[in-house]
């Protein structure tokens, strides 16, 4: 996974802390989220949502970008 290049927030959560969270749900076969979609219709777009996700919990104002 590639690093977080910068950011305004006044904490972090990486990329790679997001990608060892859904290893964990895939692994525990986890179930739909409130959203309804399931392990096989996130994994289409993975990169995308995987990215949504660490977006969203992690927004504050600051820029992100992603370096690969």
């Amino acid at each position: 996974m590639s690093e977080l290049k910068s950011t305004g927030k006044p904490f972090e959560i990486s990329k790679r802390e997001v990608w060892e969270a859904w290893e964990k749900v895939k692994e525990n076969k986890g179930g739909p989220g409130v959203d309804g979609v399931s392990i096989e219709d996130f994994e289409k777009d993975l990169r995308n949502n995987l990215y949504k996700i660490w977006s969203a919990s992690s927004r504050t104002g600051g820029a992100a970008m992603w370096c690969d």
